[in-house]
C-alpha cells in the first residue's frame, strides 16, 4: 500500500477494535507481509516481535479475527482493524487484553471467557 510509514524496523503499530461494540481488544505490530496477508485474507496477521516471525492471529487458539475494516491514521503510521473476534482476543482468557483498570489498583474489569490452560496448557502464544 503507497504512503504507509514503517518504522526503521519495517514495522507499524496496529489497534484491533471489535467492529459492534468498538471495545479496543488488543495492540501489535505488522510488516508488509502481515499487512498484505490481512488485507487479502481478510484475517488478522501480525508481526511477533519477541518471535521473530510472522502469525495469524489465533493459529493456536482458533481464536481469530475477521478483518471487517482497516483504517489508517492521519500520519499513515498506525494501523486500526475493526474486526469480528472469534471468542477472544487475549491470550489470558479475557475478551480484550485491557481487562484491567486503575482505580488505587489494578482491578479486573473485564470478562474471562475460557480457561487459557485449557487451550495453551502451560504455555501461551497468541
Amino acid at each position: 500500500m503507497e504512503g504507509l510509514k514503517w518504522d526503521e524496523k519495517g514495522l507499524m503499530p496496529a489497534v484491533v477494535q471489535d467492529a459492534n461494540t468498538r471495545e479496543v481488544l488488543m495492540v501489535a505490530y505488522m510488516n508488509n507481509e502481515a499487512f498484505d496477508l490481512t488485507i487479502k485474507t481478510k484475517k488478522a496477521h501480525f508481526y511477533s516481535r519477541s518471535r521473530q516471525k510472522l502469525w495469524l492471529k489465533g493459529e493456536s487458539s482458533g481464536h481469530t479475527q475477521e478483518v471487517k475494516e482497516v483504517r489508517i491514521d492521519c500520519d499513515n503510521d498506525t494501523v486500526l482493524l475493526l474486526v469480528d473476534q472469534k471468542v477472544a482476543a487475549c491470550h489470558t482468557g479475557y475478551f480484550s487484553c485491557f481487562y484491567r483498570a486503575w482505580d488505587d489498583e489494578w482491578k479486573i474489569v473485564g470478562t474471562k471467557v475460557f480457561d487459557e490452560k485449557d487451550v495453551y496448557g502451560e504455555k501461551k502464544t497468541d
